[in-house]
């Protein structure tokens, strides 16, 4: 199921990966502002990355810690979307898949490509 799917801007490339609030309903924060989350990427690997919710009137989660190093390892630029899909995967023990496309044009079409991990 998926849980969110966004095209970066600068920040999220920069410095925090912010989503919609309506995505905070697959997240189980359990009482707490933060939580990692056990994610497995495309090339298979298990990332640890930290969510967590604003304080005050708007609760507007962001990936933070273990996001910057997934921006580096596949390279992500501005403008390239993330999905993140609620998938369980029992041997590795991750709870959601995670994957970075990027916009190619091929023939005046519009497609998304998936992205390797780059090292």
């Amino acid at each position: 199921m998926e849980v969110l799917n966004k095209e970066l801007k600068p920040t999220d490339i920069q410095h925090r990966f912010s989503f919609p609030s309506r995505s905070l309903q697959h997240v189980d924060f359990a009482g707490e502002f933060s939580v990692d989350l056990r994610v497995k990427d495309s090339s298979g690997e298990l990332r640890v990355i930290r969510c967590k919710k604003r304080h005050g009137h708007h609760a507007k989660p962001e990936l933070c810690r273990g996001w910057r190093r997934y921006v580096t390892d596949y390279e992500l630029r501005v403008g390239d979307r993330v999905v993140l899909l609620a998938e369980e995967d029992h041997i590795l023990g991750s709870q959601y898949r995670i994957e970075a496309r990027r916009r190619i044009i091929m023939f005046g079409q519009e497609a998304w490509g998936d992205l390797p991990r780059s090292n």
